[in-house]
């Protein structure tokens, strides 16, 4: 993978494209009315686009496609990994936080990794709609995108899937967990 041009070379590509079509057969409850090649399509027209699922995949995301937005016709991927990315865990929210902590600080923080790698971190109206496709995050959490509102008050959000239902709650920006990650979505 060339990460200074952001595309993948060939092998790398077809070894994607492979991946995600298993996946999407494998998990055919989780976008019903799709057919895989209408979607290999918009992937080999966008290839920008398969240097982030790349991203996603190797932070243990495991995306799949779940809709199509009707109107613009893209594609909706979203990380389907059981639980929290392993890739992504033991971040805080975003920079601000990560400049605020004095020790112990982590490595990175969910905005600045999800904007490196050219995805979004999902909004709590995408969480509970990934969640009625599976059964996510049930022994870990994920960060979700936080109204600036909350997030102007030191506040950062989060979400999880606990006793069959889906729970938001709220943290310091700054806090990191090693049990607590984020899940994306890229538009394709």
């Amino acid at each position: 993978m060339n990460n200074s041009s952001k595309s993948l070379s060939a092998e790398e590509q077809e070894a994607l494209l492979n991946t995600l079509k298993a996946r999407f057969a494998k998990n055919q409850q989780r976008h019903p009315g799709l057919e895989w090649p209408t979607v290999q399509a918009r992937l080999e027209a966008y290839p920008e686009k398969l240097w982030s699922l790349q991203l996603m995949e190797e932070t243990g995301g495991e995306p799949d496609v779940l809709t199509q937005d009707a109107k613009t016709g893209e594609f909706l991927f979203y990380d389907c990994a059981p639980e929290s990315p392993k890739g992504r865990r033991s971040l805080c929210y975003d920079r601000q936080a990560l400049d605020a902590r004095k020790e112990y600080k982590p490595e990175d923080s969910a905005l600045d990794l999800a904007t490196a790698m050219g995805i979004e971190l999902l909004t709590e109206e995408d969480y509970r709609e990934l969640q009625k496709r599976g059964a996510f995050d049930q022994k870990t959490s994920s960060w979700i995108k936080t109204p600036a509102e909350i997030r102007n008050l030191g506040g950062a959000l989060f979400a999880d899937c606990r006793y069959g239902r889906v729970f938001v709650y709220h943290n310091g920006a700054e806090s990191y967990y090693a049990a607590r990650g984020f899940r994306g979505s890229l538009r394709v």
